[in-house]
């Protein structure tokens, strides 16, 4: 499974416009999906010159840069790397130009078992707010494509992975949007505090097929075999 490779969103469009203070630009085109897979419909938010601000849009998840002939690569570029997002021919133009953010519930990750089986889990805030993840966008035929900036895990999400999405408190929402600032600036991992408010959920298998959707799939549910030396987990 591609890191970040599975997500949900679930809140309106209405809330999500009214907490990024974004025009609401999806005219119907969102739903709650507890299960986002690649090349899936999904909010963002972007900045746009015609709007004057801040814009609340449904984009395919799956970045198609606008000189490719097809998009069949889509679901191969879901992830944007950290390290090379600013250098690499295939997103350079939209870090530079057409950053935006993600607006999730929370992710999944699945840590192998030593029966051979798989463990899933949510990263989620503990208290339910929204996460916001670093994207960059492009326009592609008639639609929008987005990919998430991931970096290396930090801390207990290492556990799970060793890379997670580039996860932006609201503090630097205005920064990724707006700024010109040096790209290590823009790329800086967050802090252990605000890490420190993620939940590590095990979850149920369901969420492995992205047929299934639906609120059963984020529900806590046993976990097998723990992970190691858990810090980070405030819900049991």
């Amino acid at each position: 499974m591609a890191m970040c490779g599975r997500y949900a969103t679930t809140r309106s469009a209405a809330d999500l416009s009214a907490l990024f203070e974004a025009y609401d630009d999806t005219v119907g085109a969102l739903a709650p999906d507890y299960n986002v897979a690649p090349t899936d419909p999904a909010p963002i938010v972007r900045m746009s010159q015609s709007a004057g601000g801040r814009v609340l849009t449904a984009a395919r998840w799956g970045l198609v840069p606008p000189w490719a002939k097809d998009a069949k690569g889509a679901a191969r570029m879901i992830n944007a790397r950290a390290e090379t997002v600013a250098s690499s021919s295939a997103y350079s133009s939209s870090f530079a130009k057409r950053r935006c953010l993600v607006p999730i519930d929370g992710w999944y990750e699945w840590v192998r078992r030593p029966d051979g089986r798989k463990q899933a889990y949510f990263m989620t805030p503990a208290h339910g707010s929204v996460l916001a993840l670093a994207g960059i966008w492009a326009p592609w035929s008639d639609r929008l494509t987005y990919s998430v900036v991931t970096t290396a895990a930090i801390g207990d999400l290492a556990l799970v992975h060793d890379r997670m999405p580039l996860l932006l408190p609201w503090q630097r929402w205005a920064a990724w949007l707006e700024s010109e600032a040096e790209p290590e600036a823009l790329l800086a991992a967050p802090s252990d505090e605000f890490l420190a408010e993620l939940e590590i959920r095990p979850v149920g298998p369901a969420v492995g097929d992205v047929r299934n959707d639906g609120p059963d799939l984020v529900r806590r549910a046993p976990e097998t075999v723990p992970l190691p030396a858990r810090r980070m987990s405030r819900s049991n």
